[in-house]
């Protein structure tokens, strides 16, 4: 599996609370190993299959379904690779502050 960024990244909003990049792979491509520094949403806006890679090299597979929305804490450490045969892509929502009270 590829450890450098061969995914295309591109940050579509941006402001002091909040970052929206939509991530587009093509098969094989990879956001390359990362850590979040924030919480995060992720939209898939198209059906794919993905493998993720931790750190110790553990690798889980999952199936992206257009629309279903799933959200993660800051600290995981990955790497995501395309592993489907077809064009994966989703939009990662990050929030860099904590929700007001």
């Amino acid at each position: 599996m590829a450890t450098e960024t061969t995914a295309r990244a591109t940050v579509q909003y941006e402001d002091d609370r909040a970052r929206v990049t939509r991530w587009d792979f093509e098969p094989g491509a990879s956001t390359g190993h990362h850590l979040h520094a924030y919480d995060y949403v992720v939209v898939p806006v198209a059906d794919g299959r993905v493998t993720v890679i931790g750190p110790d090299g553990s690798a889980t597979e999952s199936e992206l379904r257009t629309g279903e929305t799933y959200a993660r804490q800051a600290g995981g450490a990955h790497e995501v690779v395309n592993s489907g045969t077809g064009p994966v892509a989703f939009v990662e929502i990050e929030f860099k502050q904590p929700p007001t009270p």
